[in-house]
């Protein structure tokens, strides 16, 4: 019993009306992702074909997951107790290898990248397992459930870590896929059956506010490395018109993100019945194209400033276009999940980027990114007037 007391001194109080916190432990951990993004934007730049670009979605898809995992867990313990701190500089160790081994994943460090991976996934969760008292049946068996399914793709991970080529790549994918579909089937495992919605409960606010900051760590990245190619070139009134068009472009995204969409998810799940469902959804799965378009629009950024009047190629129209794009398609299906409209500004953007692509070819490098910055303009400036002077459970942008 005083074991069982000890474990469940390790969760958060969650006090009625009274929001958790995000730690300054949970922020420091999170600094390790700031390297992880930079290190997928670079391998996207310098591996930009359509091989390269399946990796670096394998790789991207791998980061953001153990990344999410970690915050719902902590959503759950606190991170101000020395044993949860523990973990979560354990796994910063876990996540520093990882990270820098994404350049070379699918070469020489292949083994490195899995092993840092499958450690950080399996032990997390054995130590939330091992965290959770065995009064609390439902959470407890969650967490074994999650064990199951995180054991069996570290087997996928690490055997891809052992071979080469096109196997890695398979093995990856499917332990890639054996991940993704496990919360759509609620961790089903023999036995124990499937997971309750009950046992998923957040503190919705908690939850909203570290995707958040996630979000805010790909636009940060996005702007350092901005200023950091910047200050390496000559400036001339193309690449001085280049930089601004990209700074432009992430206080559009922020806009577009942060102005109206946050405030409102964060409130939603805080007040939901089902926040665990909606936290799957809304945060776990539908923030991977917000956060993926910030990438892909942070390596459109580095091109466009390096070769401003260059004729769009394939690359730059590919990231120029698409980062954006991908970005208003995850931020539209937020806010639809959040909400229960579909923002018309989002759908418009959304349209006007797919009519872009179709003459991208004939304009410059700079007049692309001009561009694409003007439509996240428009799309921010719609939503701000259409949902300004109206509660938000009556305006649908009409």
């Amino acid at each position: 019993m005083a074991a069982d007391n000890k474990r469940g001194a390790m969760f958060r109080v969650i006090v009625p009306n009274q929001p958790s916190r995000v730690t300054n432990a949970e922020l420091f951990f999170d600094l390790v992702f700031v390297f992880a993004v930079t290190q997928i934007s670079h391998t996207l730049l310098h591996h930009f074909t359509p091989l390269g670009a399946v990796h670096v979605t394998v790789l991207f898809l791998a980061v953001w997951w153990v990344w999410v995992y970690t915050a719902w867990v902590t959503n759950w313990l606190n991170p101000e107790l020395t044993p949860v701190r523990l973990l979560l500089f354990s796994m910063m160790l876990g996540g520093l290898v990882l990270s820098t081994t994404i350049p070379t994943a699918f070469e020489g460090r292949g083994l490195w990248f899995a092993v840092a991976y499958a450690v950080m996934q399996v032990g997390r969760t054995a130590f939330w397992m091992f965290a959770t008292p065995r009064h609390r049946t439902a959470v407890r068996h969650n967490a074994i459930r999650i064990l199951v399914w995180l054991s069996i793709s570290a087997v996928l991970w690490i055997a891809g870590g052992l071979s080469e080529g096109e196997t890695r790549l398979w093995l990856w994918i499917a332990a890639v896929t054996w991940e993704y579909i496990s919360p759509a089937v609620r961790f089903w495992v023999p036995r124990l059956g499937f997971s309750s919605v009950e046992a998923w409960a957040v503190e919705g606010s908690h939850m909203a506010e570290r995707c958040s900051l996630f979000v805010i760590i790909a636009l940060g990245e996005a702007v350092v490395v901005n200023g950091a190619t910047f200050a390496e070139l000559d400036w001339t009134a193309d690449n001085m018109l280049a930089f601004i068009a990209a700074l432009v472009g992430s206080i559009a995204m922020w806009w577009v993100y942060f102005h109206k969409g946050a405030e409102a998810g964060s409130e939603r799940i805080s007040k939901s019945a089902e926040s665990g469902r909606l936290a799957r959804l809304a945060y776990t799965y539908l923030h991977m194209p917000i956060v993926a378009g910030i990438i892909l629009t942070a390596v459109s950024d580095e091109l466009v400033l390096k070769h401003p009047s260059d004729h769009s190629d394939v690359r730059i129209i590919v990231s120029t276009i698409g980062g954006p794009l991908v970005f208003l398609v995850g931020t539209i299906l937020f806010k639809h999940a959040i909400r229960g409209f579909l923002q018309l500004s989002h759908g418009v953007g959304i349209i006007l980027m797919l009519a872009l692509w179709w003459f991208a070819a004939e304009l410059s490098a700079l007049w692309l990114s001009v561009v694409t910055s003007a439509i996240m303009i428009v799309v921010a400036v719609w939503e701000s007037v259409s949902l300004g002077a109206k509660p938000e459970e009556e305006a649908g942008e009409r």
